[in-house]
């Protein structure tokens, strides 16, 4: 009796634990999915189709101002403009932004001028215009995308370092302190006085006319924030190179003008010794 008894209350223990597991899963699972409808991301619809009406705006856009030179499909068109497949918004938005496109004549370079009306980014319908033909080139050709960060956002705070990568990378054709200076073939390396932190940025990016193109692998964002801050600091007279400003062009118009001035020394010199003879 006390076997069968003992084996009947066992029998109970292990039932009672069943079902006091099943439960405790139960309350489990309803608490993950009352978590999960509590945190998680609402469905991303509306952006979706924000950005195909973006991308469609984008491409009114194109049609109006690109599609003569660069074609429907991006492809570009033979003696007129360049494909647009894999330069990314970066490209777009550093040509349009400063004016050199679309381009008013064929010539040796795209100078920067004055942008259009409707691509103009100081005005909001501009800066509209401009996204829209952003996200159009990027969802048709990929390539560099414009950072999310912009303006003083984009400007690094160690200019040291910004100004040992300008010299390195940049100063050959752009001068010590971003002057700008002449290359072949009727190109130039253009001034970066003018150039927002943005343009600089998306410049870097994307290797405009006969600039390379600065990968985050060869320049780091971080390194790239302080080539900027550097040009900057340059551009607003608070950091020179060569210790002078004398033209803000570097150490070279320093060292002409010693040299100037120690040849005249010694040529009086001379003519004073001469007249004592």
């Amino acid at each position: 009796m006390r076997t069968t008894t003992t084996r009947r209350r066992s029998a109970r223990g292990k039932l009672h634990r069943r079902i006091a597991g099943a439960l405790a899963l139960g309350i489990a699972l309803l608490s993950a999915g009352a978590l999960y409808t509590v945190f998680a991301p609402q469905p991303q619809t509306a952006v979706a189709q924000d950005d195909s009406q973006l991308v469609a705006q984008g491409q009114q856009v194109f049609d109006n101002h690109c599609i003569t030179c660069h074609g429907a499909n991006l492809q570009g068109v033979l003696d007129r403009g360049p494909s647009l497949i894999g330069v990314g918004s970066a490209a777009t938005y550093f040509q349009v932004s400063s004016g050199r496109m679309p381009l008013a004549r064929q010539e040796a370079q795209a100078e920067r001028k004055h942008p259009l009306a409707d691509l103009n980014q100081d005005t909001e319908i501009g800066r509209r215009n401009i996204d829209a033909l952003n996200a159009f080139v990027q969802a048709n050709g990929g390539g560099p995308q414009r950072p999310a960060e912009t303006g003083a956002a984009l400007r690094g705070a160690d200019t040291a370092r910004g100004g040992e990568l300008f010299r390195l990378n940049c100063a050959s054709c752009h001068n010590f302190t971003g002057q700008g200076g002449a290359l072949s073939s009727g190109k130039f390396a253009p001034p970066l006085a003018p150039a927002s932190e943005d343009q600089i940025y998306t410049a870097m990016l994307s290797g405009p006319q006969n600039m390379p193109h600065f990968s985050d692998r060869q320049l780091s964002p971080d390194e790239k924030k302080d080539i900027i801050g550097y040009i900057k600091t340059v551009s607003a007279g608070e950091n020179n190179p060569g210790g002078n400003g004398l033209g803000d062009i570097g150490p070279v118009s320093e060292g002409l003008i010693a040299w100037i001035v120690g040849i005249t020394a010694l040529v009086g010199f001379t003519l004073w010794l001469g007249s004592k003879a």
